[in-house]
């Protein structure tokens, strides 16, 4: 069984009304806060550096696996590039060969009906 106060809930209601009272004057205090232009500007600075602290992140990271004579993003992404140009060349050598081979039957059946 729970024991109940003698006092009843009049020792509770003080620290009740001081916690409310201290939420309410919080809130206005952030509110004035955030509506201001400065908040915005701050805000707007912060994303900046978390950006540019993003990038140069990456790039320390890729100097890194550079050091270490390893492939990094950027090196992956020129020989992606690299291989992609190569299969083109590849793909229009290929046609040339198929063009020369259909070609080719034409002059042997010439060939053989001549002299």
């Amino acid at each position: 069984m729970a024991a109940h106060s003698p006092f009843g809930d009049w020792t509770r209601k003080p620290f009740r009304d001081w916690y409310e009272a201290m939420e309410q004057q919080a809130a206005e205090a952030t509110e004035q806060l955030v509506s201001g232009s400065a908040f915005a500007e701050l805000l707007g600075l912060t994303a900046g550096n978390f950006a540019a602290l993003t990038r140069i992140s990456g790039e320390t990271c890729d100097l890194m696996l550079r050091n270490m004579r390893l492939a990094g993003r950027a090196d992956m992404t020129r020989l992606g590039h690299q291989l992609a140009r190569t299969e083109d060349k590849l793909e229009r050598v290929l046609q040339e060969v198929e063009d020369l081979r259909d070609q080719l039957p034409d002059r042997s059946a010439d060939e053989e009906a001549g002299p």
